[in-house]
């Protein structure tokens, strides 16, 4: 990595970008505008907290990724979380509760975390934690939901509690969308859509990018018709496979240099809306952000893992806070070794060279 890299200023102007952009997105709403700028000096504050413990000898990023549940009510095709056993169909059991969630919230605050994204499993099965997520006012909580269980309960608490904003997930059209998540799935969040912008509430939409729709999901068309639903946000999620059958559907550098391109005229061209690409252009801030660089992950149990790509982990916040997971030997290591460099091949560095993940947990192991 070049030695001049500013992790942190990217990161900070990472940040500071994201709440400009939204203000854009939101000039004609004044309860979202309003709440925007109140975020905006949270974050300030965030940033400060941030700057003292880099002083200290502590990175913490402006992001983390908290899977609340390993529960969901689909089975979608190629499901990372499925395939890494993080999701299941039984009863889970020992996830964390309602209250070690907020506790893992309320530490994220202090050490200035401004970003968590709930996920899951499917996260709205938690309203426990969605609830106590709301009351947390000087974070932001993004949550990743395929939409289908968002019920009217919910669409009252995201109302009142602007700082938690629903990103809907959404391949394409109603065909693309359906072959992924079940038939019947689209029309569904459509119908989630309309009611979120009924009801004037900011909400974004997750698109997990394939080689198959990528060329869809990229277009005015597509875009044109979400804005017009309301939708404030896109986040697109590189497709990485869990599996060999799926390698062939992951973007190639070609669609990558394609995907960064449009993004940049997105951003220019189509301002009302954000746009967010993960993990996009690695190179562009200095190789993979995971394992606490620029995030890390919280699975449902309390595991700290890197990324929710890469579901390996060497303590538990369980036991311990999320000052200690962030200096975890494993956190460490990756941090501090050429893993997380961007010399590979795929969307996710972790995912493809996690036999050399897999190699730092077992020596740890062996210790």
């Amino acid at each position: 990595m070049d030695e001049r890299f500013d992790l942190q200023k990217y990161l900070t102007e990472g940040v500071e970008q994201v709440i400009k952009d939204a203000l854009k997105a939101t000039l004609k709403d004044p309860r979202e505008s309003a709440f925007l700028m109140k975020f905006a000096a949270a974050c300030a504050v965030a940033d400060k907290r941030r700057e003292k413990n880099e002083k200290d000898g502590l990175h913490v990023p402006s992001y983390l990724i908290a899977s609340i549940t390993s529960s969901c009510n689909l089975h979608c095709e190629g499901c990372y979380s499925r395939a890494n056993d993080a999701t299941v169909d039984c009863e889970p059991m020992m996830q964390l509760s309602g209250d070690e969630w907020q506790r893992i919230f309320r530490e994220a605050g202090e050490l200035g975390v401004s970003f968590i994204l709930l996920a899951g499993g499917e996260p709205m099965l938690r309203w426990d934690v969605i609830e106590a997520a709301g009351g947390m006012k000087n974070i932001m909580f993004p949550v990743f939901t395929n939409g289908t269980f968002m019920t009217a309960k919910h669409l009252d608490l995201l109302d009142r509690c602007r700082n938690i904003v629903p990103v809907i997930s959404i391949e394409g059209g109603r065909e693309e969308t359906d072959s992924r998540r079940g038939e019947g799935v689209y029309d569904s969040v459509i119908e989630k859509m309309d009611s979120l912008c009924e009801k004037g509430i900011i909400y974004g939409v997750s698109v997990t990018v394939t080689k198959e729709n990528l060329q869809q999901v990229y277009s005015d068309g597509f875009l044109d018709e979400l804005r017009a639903r309301g939708c404030k946000a896109v986040f697109y999620i590189e497709f990485v496979p869990v599996s060999d059958e799926g390698a062939h559907l992951a973007p190639d550098d070609a669609d990558r240099e394609f995907m960064a391109a449009r993004i940049d005229d997105l951003r220019g061209s189509k301002q009302d809306m954000i746009y967010i690409s993960f993990p996009g252009d690695e190179k562009s801030s200095g190789g993979c952000l995971a394992a606490g660089r620029g995030f890390f992950h919280i699975n449902s149990h309390g595991g700290a893992e890197p990324c929710p790509f890469s579901p390996y982990s060497d303590i538990n916040v369980k036991d311990t806070s999320l000052r200690e997971a962030l200096q975890s030997e494993l956190f460490t290591a990756l941090r501090t070794s050429d893993i997380l460099a961007d010399d590979h091949i795929g969307g996710c560095v972790l995912h493809e060279k996690r036999e050399q993940v897999e190699k730092l947990i077992n020596k740890e192991c062996a210790v």
